[in-house]
């Protein structure tokens, strides 16, 4: 499995700041832009990381991560679950379908990266 990893965020700004921030921190970045665009990916591209969204057309972040934990494929795909919600449920259903990571916006760009680079481990 490569270091990729795949971002899945549906506005435009965030997304493309998060790309930069990761490929400046030395990370290989595929992005996604909704749901069903997250699983083509997700399938294809099999990324060792994925950051989800929650809220995005075709499939919220929450369907996304059930699919890529009902896969024995994708066992061994981390995945980071970044969102706006705050409430206590989003982040306990986060982690009860099997998210690693649960991390609210605003955040901080360097704890992202540091979270994102143990994630994935030290480089094979």
């Amino acid at each position: 499995m490569s270091r990729l990893v795949l971002i899945v965020e549906d506005e435009p700004l965030i997304l493309e700041s998060l790309q930069f921030l990761l490929e400046s921190s030395g990370v290989l970045v595929a992005t996604a832009t909704d749901g069903k665009q997250a699983i083509l990916s997700i399938q294809q591209l099999r990324p060792k990381l994925v950051i989800l969204d929650v809220k995005m057309q075709h499939h919220s972040g929450f369907e996304v991560l059930k699919m890529i934990r009902a896969d024995p494929e994708l066992s061994e795909t981390r995945v980071l679950i970044l969102t706006a919600m705050r409430m206590k449920e989003e982040y306990r259903k986060a982690i009860e379908l099997g998210a690693d990571k649960f991390v609210t916006k605003p955040f901080s760009n360097k704890d992202l990266v540091a979270d994102v680079h143990e994630l994935l481990g030290p480089a094979e």
